[in-house]
């Protein structure tokens, strides 16, 4: 590991050691709308780490947002860029999607090595009669033209996420040497019509003992 990323990460434990750990669905998304902040996201609990963790590591001398590589803004930036995701523990694939390819490999190039913030969280699915989801599609003025669209088209909507828990933050390096070892994932095409640039998508199951570092709360 480089030691940019690791006094990135020395930095980013201090201040995140005490964050929020138990976010329930209704008064996360209540908080984000009040910071107009994407609360009508359906993964809002992804957004809701975002959230919490940006004040935070502002007063740790991040830059948030961090640099821009052509239309890739990346989430935080102090020695290096940072992006910050999160995943649920109880999937069959421990896959996890990140960013732009061309931008990330950029990154790497200017700093040396880029950084992934993966808060690991057990979430709950407690919407059986879809209660959660209608207020929520309320919430927001109603239905959005995606989800008219798979309506039309009568595909079902998975059930949402009503409460993660946070069990700990995977921080990743991502540097030239190991970089090739991620597999991409090949997004669909924009509303007019482009291809989508492709991302990179790592396993959390399989990353190398030298290039992660863990807060285990």
């Amino acid at each position: 590991m480089t030691p940019a990323f690791e006094q990135d990460v020395v930095k980013a434990i201090e201040c995140l050691r005490n964050i929020e750990r138990e976010w329930e669905g209704r008064a996360s998304i209540m908080k984000l709308k009040d910071a107009d902040y994407n609360w009508r996201q359906m993964e809002w609990w992804g957004f809701y780490f975002e959230w919490l963790c940006f004040p935070n590591l502002r007063n740790a001398g991040f830059e948030i947002p961090g640099e821009q590589f052509a239309s890739t803004v990346f989430d935080a930036r102090r020695s290096i860029n940072w992006d910050l995701k999160a995943h649920a523990i109880k999937t069959h694939s421990h896959k996890a999607i990140l960013n732009d390819v061309s931008a990330t490999k950029a990154s790497i190039k200017l700093h040396g090595s880029h950084g992934i913030m993966i808060a690991v969280c057990d979430v709950t699915y407690n919407d059986i009669n879809r209660t959660f989801q209608t207020w929520h599609t309320a919430l927001k003025g109603g239905h959005s033209p995606y989800e008219i669209g798979r309506i039309n088209r009568t595909s079902v909507s998975r059930y949402r996420k009503t409460h993660a828990s946070l069990v700990e933050i995977i921080f990743v390096e991502l540097t030239s040497g190991n970089i090739d070892r991620l597999s991409t994932y090949r997004q669909g095409r924009n509303s007019n019509g482009q291809p989508r640039p492709h991302k990179y998508m790592i396993d959390i199951d399989d990353l190398p003992d030298d290039c992660f570092l863990t807060l285990r709360f």
